[in-house]
């Protein structure tokens, strides 16, 4: 029972290279305006948030009204003028909705423009990168500077017309066939949003199902501990949710003109498959095989079964850290479907987003413990475990395969063998505690400095932390 597992073979090479913003000196920079900006007063700041918004509003209207490559100088100058306007904003934040609505104009053109672009290529994928998820996370910033109701938590983007059956959630109006995407609060959930080459703020994904008769919400996902499964609303939001987003196949889409009933058949199809098949989790994200679904694939084969393929470009794992770390857990495939890269999909829709000041900061704090931990990984740090448990992770893998058999859930999930298990829990112990020393230092840099330290403020201290637990 104490013989190690067969040693994993080697993680394949790729050509691809993980996206790096090297802008740490820009950073410091914005925090440095940030500063001098609370130090004016929103009085002080008033004509400077109006000058930057219309140059904003000006740059959209060019945007949408044309088209453009990848390259283009106007989207580095939009994403110049989002970031300088949002340190003014994190100072003085009275004008924050109207910034978040210019940012939904933003992706919604960006996602029109980029119907043209070759999305398996760097620039196009670097492009709608850095201004959807970079602009995003501006906005956050302000968000975190601000008292929590600065803006709603719900922010409703596009009504995006629908045809298929329609219910309610969170104040938005969804259709049968709308996917949602979420962030998880568990350890592994961080690791799945941050483990790829433009790390996200997703980790999940989920397809709706609507009655045409009822009205009755289900919930069709893929856990690590159970595979694909059904759930009612209320069960799905009683997981930790730190951020959802509602996404929607376009109206316009000449697919969707044929039959504006598609995403109702896709979900219903997916619903089928849970209901009478035992669809175990893919531990390794193996896009091509349709026996086991991980959460994405859930999304993409029923999209498939209707003739949609979602995910026009796929997601690159290349880090050799990160791909060590992941293949231990059981992943094999290295390009494959990340929740986070659906919504840079061109054939996709934003209908709605909903964060919250609190699950916001929570979110942060996880994602700067598990970049900090990835870059352990990358100078070769691995993933331990306690050996003398692992007589103990056996017994509970056999027990967890009879639950199996018999349709239950044991303590070790079906497809991942015991020293996974174990390294799974180490993960979760060393992030937790690099968190704990994380949000002690975190709160003592608000004390010093009056501010919410910033993402890149909070990586630096995760790093510290992270130094004090080795």
């Amino acid at each position: 029972l104490l013989i190690p597992d067969t040693a994993l073979p080697p993680v394949p090479d790729t050509d691809k290279q993980p996206f790096a913003w090297d802008s740490n000196e820009y950073w410091l920079l914005l925090e440095n305006k940030f500063q001098k900006a609370r130090a004016v007063g929103c009085d002080g700041l008033a004509d400077q948030i109006s000058s930057d918004l219309t140059r904003i509003d000006s740059l959209l209207i060019i945007v949408e009204s044309d088209t453009f490559s990848p390259d283009a100088p106007l989207f580095t100058e939009m994403e110049t003028a989002f970031f300088e306007l949002s340190v003014v904003l994190a100072a003085c934040p009275l004008r924050l909705p109207e910034y978040a609505n210019y940012y939904s104009r933003l992706r919604k053109s960006v996602k029109n423009q980029s119907a043209g672009w070759d999305m398996n290529a760097g620039p196009a994928r670097d492009r709608i990168y850095r201004l959807l998820y970079g602009c995003r996370t501006a906005i956050e910033e302000i968000i975190l500077q601000s008292l929590e109701h600065a803006i709603p938590g719900v922010i409703i983007e596009t009504e995006e017309p629908s045809a298929t059956p329609s219910a309610e959630i969170l104040g938005v109006t969804v259709h049968s066939g709308d996917i949602l995407i979420s962030r998880g609060g568990a350890p592994t959930s961080a690791l799945i949003a941050r483990g790829n080459d433009y790390p996200g703020n997703f980790s999940h994904a989920a397809l709706l199902y609507i009655d045409k008769n009822t009205g009755a919400i289900s919930i069709i996902e893929s856990h690590i501990e159970m595979g694909v499964a059904v759930a009612a609303i209320d069960d799905y939001f009683r997981d930790t949710k730190l951020r959802v987003m509602i996404l929607r196949l376009r109206s316009d889409l000449p697919a969707m003109r044929s039959d504006p009933m598609l995403p109702h058949k896709a979900a219903e199809h997916a619903l089928q498959r849970a209901f009478t098949e035992h669809i175990p989790y893919d531990f390794t994200m193996d896009t091509g095989e349709s026996s086991r679904l991980f959460c994405s694939e859930v999304v993409s084969d029923a999209y498939r079964h209707v003739g949609i393929r979602l995910w026009s470009a796929l997601s690159h794992i290349s880090s050799p850290g990160v791909k060590s770390w992941l293949a231990a857990f059981g992943v094999k495939h290295f390009t494959t479907q990340e929740p986070s890269d659906l919504e840079y999909d061109s054939q996709i829709r934003v209908v709605a987003e909903w964060r919250d000041h609190e699950t916001l900061y929570k979110d942060h704090l996880d994602n700067a413990v598990v970049d900090v931990m990835l870059e352990g990984a990358d100078r070769g740090d691995q993933l331990d475990y306690d050996w003398y448990m692992l007589p103990t992770a056996r017994i509970a893998r056999l027990y967890s395969m009879v639950l199996n058999l018999f349709g239950g859930i044991g303590p070790i999930p079906e497809g991942m063998n015991a020293t996974a298990a174990l390294q799974n829990e180490w993960f979760s112990q060393k992030h937790r505690k690099i968190k704990e020393q994380l949000i002690t230092s975190a709160l003592r840099f608000k004390e010093q400095n009056g501010y919410t330290p910033p993402y890149w403020a909070l990586v630096d201290l995760a790093r510290e932390a992270a130094a004090d637990y080795r």
